[in-house]
């Protein structure tokens, strides 16, 4: 507050304000200061490889059935009802865009997300059980209002990476909300856990109450790769 006070205190003189004017004008400051603080430092918190918004969505460019639910996701209920969002498709289709980009939105509304790839989450897993710290992980693992599991299918795990994730994801399965982006149909995931009762469960946890959406569809990456050729 004592950033304004001195020249809060200037500009009350020159207009004659009223005591409860002059405070009341200090603490609306302070307010939004702190507010903007929270803002700036939940979204740094939420390490995001970088930042991607929703409004910046090429939405004719997206796959019909994100068309179709972009709008549902932006309203952030998702996040109050506990559902999970799962975003599959072909590389390059804006998957990881409308993650991040719902993630922003939710972190200017408040919540408290974190953004992780699934190699770098079960890496953290697997260095936490050896060193006994799993519990204190779990806690901060459920703190969040919204986690974004990025990138589930480029590369397979081992028995004990398939059970820690398995664990990890099922605890917030119906409570808090997991947006997972992923390569894969869910045919193939048994391609990735190995094992096919582990797999089954997985997606029976993940996908119940959950979004599904189609992300299948034209990469605008490459659509920006031949234009920028076609430019020079």
């Amino acid at each position: 507050m004592s950033k304004y006070f001195k020249e809060d205190i200037t500009e009350a003189n020159i207009k004659n304000k009223i005591y409860d004017e002059f405070l009341y004008d200090l603490l609306e400051k302070e307010y939004d200061l702190r507010k903007e603080n929270g803002r700036k430092s939940r979204i740094r918190k939420a390490k995001f490889p970088y930042k991607k918004y929703i409004e910046d969505l090429m939405i004719d460019d997206l796959p019909e059935d994100a068309r179709k639910k972009v709008k549902i996701f932006s309203s952030l209920e998702f996040i109050n009802t506990g559902q999970n969002i799962i975003l599959a498709g072909n590389p390059g289709t804006g998957k990881t865009h409308m993650a991040i980009g719902l993630g922003i939105k939710a972190c200017n509304a408040g919540y408290n997300v974190l953004f992780t790839t699934i190699p770098l989450l079960v890496n953290q897993l697997k260095e936490s059980r050896s060193e006994k710290t799993l519990r204190a992980f779990e806690n901060r693992f459920e703190k969040y209002d919204l986690i974004i599991a990025d990138e589930l299918g480029y590369i397979s795990f081992d028995k004990e990476a398939s059970e820690l994730l398995f664990t990890y994801l099922s605890l917030r399965a119906g409570r808090k909300s997991t947006i997972i982006t992923t390569n894969l149909s869910f045919e193939r995931w048994d391609e990735i856990f190995k094992d096919p009762v582990m797999t089954a469960a997985m997606i029976d946890r993940l996908t119940h109450k959950s979004y599904i959406v189609n992300m299948n569809g034209n990469s605008y990456r490459l659509k920006e790769t031949k234009l920028w050729l076609e430019s020079q």
